[in-house]
């Protein structure tokens, strides 16, 4: 296991390659790095991949919350990717994000623009944030307190790996055949979906809401002018594409790609065709 300073926190730390490209990845909620595990035996040699989890997640510290679960914002999680980013000595690097990792990063490039070169980010939360209602709540909360729950509702970020007709809410989904380390690879991450802290389980949606209800972010989306490719899977039922289709709009250099045959983690359900992407964008193209 590696750690790395981070403030007054020490975070989970991974890298794949030692090529002269820093890519900083920064995975979603209930998630870690090793969401990327899959897909690195095929990332071009020039990039030097850098994981961080985040506070609460897999291999980083836990914190207990504050009030409002405000040292678990979105601003807090930035934070902690500049300190180490700082840390490791990496002034400038590009960026690839899932989930809500685009928000993250949405935020970091907002507060120090120079610091970053391209971003890949796929199936991302916006700067728009996402509102959760109580009955979405009432979801993290069935899922920290049953793991059966986590394992199905974390089936529908994988969509791909399961038969479709056995996503039912309620019942635990079947794998399609033949899947063999990806199978392995899902269990590994429900096991570490479980163990995130209460920060993460309560903390990333009531922030993410009141993202989405200060509508401050979403505000300074044509403020963003890095060149940025978004992947947005067909079977994604996470994020709204129009909400990806509206970040396209309004950011600058921004694309939009969907992508067929896959759900809302292309880097677990695809790994080789998520690597083709990563490999295709940021190979040769220093920061």
């Amino acid at each position: 296991m590696s750690r790395i300073k981070a403030g007054d926190i020490e975070l989970g730390h991974r890298e794949w390659g030692e090529g002269s490209i820093p890519v900083l990845f920064i995975h979603g909620n209930l998630a870690s790095k090793d969401w990327l595990e899959l897909s690195a035996r095929w990332f071009p040699a020039d990039l030097r991949v850098i994981g961080i989890d985040w506070r609460g997640c897999g291999e980083s510290d836990r914190p207990a919350p504050t009030e409002n679960y405000a040292n678990y914002s979105m601003t807090q999680h930035a934070a902690d990717m500049f300190a180490a980013l700082d840390t490791l000595g990496i002034e400038k690097c590009h960026l690839a994000t899932h989930s809500t990792g685009g928000i993250i990063a949405a935020h970091m490039l907002l507060q120090q623009p120079e610091r970053f070169g391209k971003v890949l980010s796929l199936d991302p939360v916006t700067p728009l944030g996402l509102k959760f209602d109580e009955q979405g709540i009432a979801v993290f909360k069935a899922m920290q307190s049953s793991k059966d729950v986590t394992h199905a509702t974390m089936a529908t970020a994988a969509a791909s790996l399961f038969a479709m007709d056995s996503l039912v809410p309620g019942s635990r989904p079947k794998y399609r055949e033949g899947l063999g380390e990806l199978q392995r690879m899902f269990e590994k991450i429900v096991d570490q979906t479980y163990a995130v802290s209460e920060g993460i389980w309560m903390g990333t949606p009531m922030n993410l809401t009141r993202e989405y209800e200060s509508g401050d972010l979403a505000e300074r989306m044509g403020e963003i002018p890095h060149e940025t490719l978004t992947l947005w899977g067909e079977h994604d039922f996470w994020i709204p594409k129009a909400d990806l289709e509206k970040m396209a709009a309004e950011m600058p250099n921004c694309r939009l790609i969907t992508v067929p045959g896959v759900g809302h983690s292309m880097n677990l359900e695809q790994p080789q065709m998520y690597a083709g992407y990563f490999g295709a964008f940021f190979s040769g193209v220093p920061v």
